[in-house]
């Protein structure tokens, strides 16, 4: 019998990043913002003399974008009537791939919220990196944003892009709820993209839907977006997780109410045994499908320059609809189940408690008599010589988990 427990290794968000040059009075101070979780302010690196320029000479773009275009962004819907116009003078450059925004403010501060909201907004940007050159004038900016792909190659990967989403709703039907979509969703990212530190792209939803390999912004921007498509409220969060470092995930809206998703711990690599050896089969970690704030925030931190919605029900929880999920803890029920499993050859059992005293007073009995006792049932049941199993046992998710073995 081979002992196994949880080990995560920390998912990688990189940080919006800006290379600004800030205009004030008669000279300027140009400063670079590093690309990485820790930018700090560079020293000085050039002075400019200041540019003049009357307002009504700026070409400025007459704004397209309508309310509609914009009402589906959470991040939209935080900010106020100023800062909305901002936004949508911002993403239509940004969707036009304009070399340069005239926007209507030379409030850097400003700026860099519009621009951080945009990129939590929206997911389908894949060409814009966050990497910008903003010169601030007396009454307004231009924004020169960097781009990652132009042209041609552009629209090649658009394509690729819409090709993946089409592929990824060829398995689902019209009678699916926002529930059932939901969770195939999720389901789709866990089987298809593989975790990568290394893979190109992996900020954004090009590296998750099309090169199949990602870290977390890639797997919760590819979740948004596809969620979208569907008609689905799905909002991109940032915060970390406590000790490891900075991550990304999503809240959902179903059935009018809102759930907590993490796409990318719904992965089993990060329920691997210490030793190497992954769960068996297609092994999927559901603590983080539709789960409330209390689940996710006994390792997650979100960050708090914005309000979330609340997420207060365990109503949809995998666990709980489909009988996996314990508020009272009766061995001779948890033996009964794990049995069923057996007599089904299904690969594991799972039983998740409703609080960490249950879990606790579970287990042992589990670990030390139950799963013996089921042990002899696949024994004498597949009339087998010797018993194989494996076990996760998940203290802060008060899981556990036990994958039998039936060669």
């Amino acid at each position: 019998m081979a002992r196994r427990r949880k080990r995560r290794k920390w998912p990688v968000i990189l940080g919006l990043f800006i290379i600004m040059c800030i205009f004030t009075g008669l000279g300027a101070a140009a400063y670079k913002l590093l690309p990485d979780l820790f930018a700090s302010t560079k020293e000085v690196i050039e002075t400019v003399k200041m540019k003049t320029s009357p307002l009504a000479s700026v070409p400025f773009k007459e704004i397209k974008i309508s309310e509609e275009d914009v009402a589906g962004g959470y991040y939209y819907q935080q900010l106020g009537e100023e800062e909305q116009s901002l936004y949508k003078e911002m993403y239509q450059g940004l969707k036009e791939a304009s070399p340069t925004i005239y926007m209507h403010s030379p409030d850097m501060k400003v700026l860099e919220k519009v621009s951080q909201f945009i990129s939590m907004d929206r997911p389908e940007l894949f060409w814009c990196d966050g990497q910008m050159q903003v010169i601030s004038y007396e009454q307004y900016s231009e924004v020169q944003p960097v781009y990652t792909y132009t042209g041609e190659e552009k629209e090649r990967r658009q394509a690729e892009i819409e090709a993946a989403a089409a592929e990824c709703f060829l398995g689902m039907t019209g009678e699916m709820s926002e529930y059932d979509r939901i969770k195939y969703v999720f389901e789709y990212l866990v089987n298809t993209v593989d975790y990568n530190l290394e893979a190109p792209d992996n900020q954004n939803i090009y590296s998750a839907l099309v090169g199949k390999a990602s870290v977390c912004a890639g797997y919760s921007r590819a979740a948004q977006y596809l969620l979208r498509q569907q008609g689905i409220e799905c909002i991109y969060v940032t915060g970390n997780i406590p000790n490891q470092g900075a991550h990304a995930w999503n809240i959902v809206k179903c059935n009018g109410q809102y759930y907590q998703m993490d796409v990318t711990f719904g992965d089993p690599v990060f329920i691997e045994e210490e030793g190497g050896v992954r769960p068996p089969g297609q092994s999927i970690n559901y603590d983080y499908l539709c789960c409330s704030d209390a689940e996710i925030m006994k390792n997650h931190t979100a960050d708090t320059f914005v309000s979330f919605p609340q997420c207060t029900s365990m109503d949809l929880n995998y666990y709980r609809l489909n009988g996996m999920y314990y508020e009272v803890f009766q061995p001779d029920q948890i033996l009964e189940a794990m049995n069923q499993t057996i007599f089904n050859q299904e690969s594991s059992f799972t039983c998740k408690f409703a609080n960490d005293s249950l879990y606790q007073e579970a287990h042992d009995v589990i670990l030390n008599d139950l799963v013996q006792q089921a042990a002899q049932t696949l024994l004498s049941y597949y009339g087998l010589e010797s018993v194989q199993y494996t076990y996760v046992e998940d203290e802060v998710m008060d899981k556990i988990i036990i994958y039998w073995n039936y060669e």
